[in-house]
């Protein structure tokens, strides 16, 4: 395994390239591994820094034919100056505007939010946000944050965390003319915004059969939709009738693996729980992102990952004035891609032990990962990306997009085409059905 390039194609003292590079070729290595199990040897693999860094700002190389996505920022979103600091609110999705227009009493006003915010505590606003179901978070340091429980509950939390979540056999292969590594495997992906998209992205770019099931009346962003859905179908189901959960479950009984992102909770209530999963199918990876860690006060809290690095002091070590993010959304790429090499790993273990896993994630697990990477002098100038970007027609139209990184010699990564338009695609794989 060989890393290549220096870390000075990013700007700012966190290690964001190194995390890059590393976490690209976690997942890159656990396909190489499950090429072996095959038959087909990988040769070397290797990552180069700068392709790494690009891969983790991707959305913000994308084109569509020619031309600028739609904003994913969007609304009420920003930070804003609190009687006592900052507060970072995340109005990309309507409700969540709503969310801060109650909490504050205001009306849909920028104006209007940052004369309501200025009268009262960062941390006053956070939870008063909170509590009417939006997302926002107080900025704090390094030290507040690691003294915080929600901080303290991660100190011991591994970062990505396996368990068995019931014996099954090994199952036998399904049937496929694909030498890729994950050639035949089916994904169901129940993930929105980055972190648990880019995980079905790193799988479908090593060959699985993925399919995004969304559902049409929950709000998309169709910046992170074009950049994330490279090689997956798309379906729609609403899980709130019985129609949708039943086919949902059917899906489940053909998936080899289940990665859904949403709030902790969320989906068990509707019945879908680790067991369940795992006896509707036998041998089934279920791979779990959240924002704040799986313990702890926190553990059931909306979060993005800017909001992460509000809380978990990345916005406040370098701030001048006000916040200073990361030069990317560095915690949900790298759980992201960290979550694909989980996932690939479950299924290396099924293959030679027999076992329904579980893996969990988290954006503040990484976070704290970054942190333990120390810092770096960090870059000045804005990299050329343009030997890294190629284009690919999608349901979009034509997409410049960042190719995918890491190097496989034996069994190369790419999407076999590009995203489709939210919910295009029937809720069936595309692979035959198991014999």
């Amino acid at each position: 395994m060989e890393i290549t390039g220096g870390e000075d194609v990013l700007p700012g003292p966190f290690r964001v390239a190194a995390a890059a590079s590393l976490s690209i070729a976690a997942a890159t290595l656990a396909a190489a591994e499950l090429a072996r199990l095959k038959g087909t040897e990988p040769g070397p693999v290797s990552v180069d820094t700068g392709h790494a860094a690009a891969a983790f700002r991707s959305e913000r190389y994308l084109r569509v034919d020619g031309g600028l996505p739609p904003d994913a920022w969007q609304g009420l979103s920003g930070d804003y100056r609190a009687a006592d600091g900052w507060v970072k609110l995340h109005c990309n999705y309507p409700h969540h505007g709503e969310a801060v227009r109650r909490a504050l009493n205001v009306p849909d006003s920028r104006e209007a939010v940052g004369e309501a915010v200025a009268r009262r505590t960062a941390w006053d606003v956070q939870e008063a946000v909170i509590a009417e179901g939006g997302a926002a978070a107080a900025m704090r340091t390094r030290a507040q944050w690691l003294a915080h429980p929600q901080g303290q509950a991660l100190a011991g939390a591994p970062l990505a965390e396996f368990t068995a979540i019931g014996p099954a056999p090994v199952p036998p292969p399904r049937p496929s003319t694909s030498d890729r590594p994950l050639g035949g495997i089916r994904v169901l992906e129940l993930t929105h915004v980055i972190a648990g998209p880019v995980a079905g992205r790193v799988l479908s770019a090593h060959g699985a059969d993925v399919l995004h099931i969304g559902a049409a009346h929950l709000p998309t962003l169709p910046m992170l939709a074009m950049d994330t859905g490279f090689g997956k179908r798309s379906a729609h189901l609403d899980l709130r009738t019985a129609a949708g959960r039943d086919r949902l479950w059917e899906l489940v009984a053909e998936a080899d693996v289940f990665v859904q992102s949403y709030r902790p909770g969320a989906l068990a209530g509707l019945g879908f729980t680790a067991e369940k999963l795992a006896q509707a199918s036998p041998g089934i990876v279920l791979v779990e992102l959240d924002a704040y860690g799986w313990q702890g006060p926190w553990a059931r809290r909306r979060g993005f990952d800017s909001l992460v690095q509000m809380a978990g002091g990345i916005a406040a070590e370098t701030a001048t004035g006000k916040p200073e993010p990361l030069p990317a959304q560095a915690l949900d790429h790298a759980t992201g891609w960290l979550a694909g090499a989980a996932a690939m790993t479950g299924l290396r273990r099924r293959a030679l032990e027999g076992a329904s896993l579980r893996a969990r994630l988290s954006l503040a697990r990484t976070g704290r990962w970054l942190d333990e990477l120390g810092r770096t002098e960090g870059g000045a100038a804005e990299p050329d990306v343009t030997d890294l970007l190629e284009k690919t027609e999608s349901g979009f139209g034509t997409l410049t997009h960042v190719r995918v990184p890491g190097i496989l010699p034996g069994a190369m990564p790419y999407w076999a085409h590009g995203s489709p338009l939210p919910g295009a695609d029937a809720a069936m794989f595309s692979s035959p059905a198991a014999a």
